[in-house]
């Protein structure tokens, strides 16, 4: 397995990203979760890809379903609660010790 798979992402589940790239840049959305070895995450109502399903029992019928498909972590930009913008993030390391992410335009803890 190379190094390039192994890639440390400041994206977590539940943040609120912007696509910054491709076919579906602009669009905002909540992170379901996060693909790490594809380096690949499933962001709520963007990339949407329909799935034709066998019917596995009476509560689901069997049909096309439409649901998330995975983006690239790369084209993906986390969204500052407080500039409410795309944004660069860092690590501080605060007063009990403990790391956090913050946001490099106005220095708000994420």
């Amino acid at each position: 397995m190379s190094n390039k798979n192994n890639i440390k992402t400041r994206i977590k589940k539940g943040d609120t990203v912007e696509v910054i790239a491709g076919e579906y840049a602009g669009n905002r959305g909540k992170v379901l979760f996060i693909q790490p070895g594809r380096n690949r995450a499933v962001v709520q109502g963007i990339a949407m890809v329909k799935r034709h399903m066998k019917a596995r029992s009476q509560q689901e019928p069997a049909g096309i379903i439409e649901k998330e498909g995975s983006i690239d972590i790369s084209n993906l930009k986390l969204v500052c609660k407080k500039c409410d913008e795309p944004v660069r993030t860092g690590y501080k390391i605060l007063e009990d010790k403990n790391k956090a992410r913050y946001c490099k335009k106005c220095s708000e803890i994420i």
